[in-house]
């Protein structure tokens, strides 16, 4: 059986998700290929080490550029902030290495162009690319595509999304990477680019978009605890309504501001026949009413979606964000197997930067803005 060594490159949180996931994907699924880990990399040689010890991988770097140029390694997942995305991502594809990217892709809609177009080259020589938008991976998402491709809600004629957490809320939270505006900071860049691909997995192109951002807090600590301040340039909370290709309308809105909710990846899609509805802090269930019922009616997670039964052999036992993560692996190794195209690839994570710099555009210029003529 081919072996394809993984390289990870981070440490942090979605670093210790990937690591999960590779883990798992070996042990829930028949691949079609023996999954190697070959390397960590983290710019602390320490803590590489340590984690490249706890984590299974037989190899540390101090340097990212030593793990690329790793001949055991055939993929680079990429879980830094984002403004390295950019260079890592160049590198290993200039070495002939699959990628697997978190979101979002760039910190700006330049670099995002010049991946995906280094990306397309690659492509030709077999080289995948993918990037973490493993939310779509849920088998209930995965089932409420499959219901609106069949025409199960009739014509789609509007997408109501949210994503709203607090984990900024308090004013006294401190400065972070995420605060900057050349890291692509923000609630739009941080959550808001899920619900945007969301939107865009689900109901299709976005056209045009009109849109309104707000900075609540203008300054934070500089560190936890500190008396100096820093100042915040990016958006805190952004709201954008949308036209799609289909003729659909939606909003969507984002907040980091919002006391109570932890993950609230929400929608509603509306057609001439239902609605669907979901929320990803109840990631095992949809919500449907049909034209005729007085209320919706839940739909529970089970063995009959493929996803959730390589899992679980019963109902009602529930799926968490890290199986989401392994489902997303899954699709990585089918692709890179030649089994699949399933996942968004550059080119379409590409198309979720340009839309949100449409509606960064559409907030600063408080005007409607076509997204093709970003």
């Amino acid at each position: 059986m081919r072996e394809l060594g993984i390289g990870l490159i981070g440490t942090g949180f979605m670093g210790r998700a990937h690591a999960l996931a590779f883990n798992n994907a070996r042990a829930v699924f028949e691949l079609p290929v023996h999954l190697k880990l070959a390397a960590l990399a983290d710019a602390d040689t320490e803590r590489a080490q340590r984690c490249a010890k706890d984590w299974g991988f037989a190899q540390a770097h101090g340097d990212w550029q030593a793990l690329i140029n790793d001949p055991n390694v055939d993929v680079v997942a990429i879980t830094t902030p984002n403004h390295l995305h950019y260079p890592m991502a160049m590198a290993a594809i200039a070495a002939g290495k699959a990628v697997y990217c978190e979101k979002p892709l760039a910190v700006s809609l330049e670099q995002a162009d010049a991946m995906r177009r280094a990306a397309s080259a690659a492509g030709a020589a077999g080289v995948v690319t993918r990037v973490g938008y493993n939310y779509q991976h849920n088998p209930m998402i995965v089932l409420a595509k499959q219901m609106i491709a069949k025409g199960e809600l009739g014509e789609i004629i509007s997408f109501q999304g949210e994503f709203s957490e607090d984990f900024m809320a308090d004013p006294a939270s401190p400065w972070s990477w995420r605060c900057e505006v050349e890291h692509a900071g923000g609630a739009l860049a941080d959550l808001g680019s899920h619900l945007l691909s969301m939107a865009r997995y689900l109901v299709g192109d976005v056209v045009s978009v009109c849109a309104d951002t707000q900075t609540v807090h203008a300054q934070r600590p500089a560190v936890k605890g500190s008396s100096e301040r820093k100042a915040i340039a990016v958006d805190d909370q952004v709201h954008a309504l949308l036209r799609f290709a289909n003729g659909a309308r939606g909003t969507v809105s984002s907040s980091w501001l919002k006391h109570g909710y932890k993950n609230h990846l929400s929608f509603e899609i509306s057609g001439t026949k239902g609605t669907l509805a979901f929320d990803q802090e109840r990631l095992n269930e949809l919500q449907l009413c049909r034209v005729g019922q007085d209320g919706f009616q839940r739909l529970l997670a089970g063995p009959a979606l493929p996803g959730y039964a390589a899992f679980s052999p019963a109902a009602g036992h529930q799926l968490g964000y890290n199986e989401l993560k392994t489902l997303e692996v899954q699709e990585l190794i089918l692709a890179l197997a030649g089994q699949g195209e399933d996942g968004t690839d550059f080119e379409a994570a590409w198309a979720v930067e340009q839309l949100a710099t449409a509606i960064r555009v559409a907030a600063k210029e408080e005007r409607w803005v076509n997204v093709a003529t970003v």
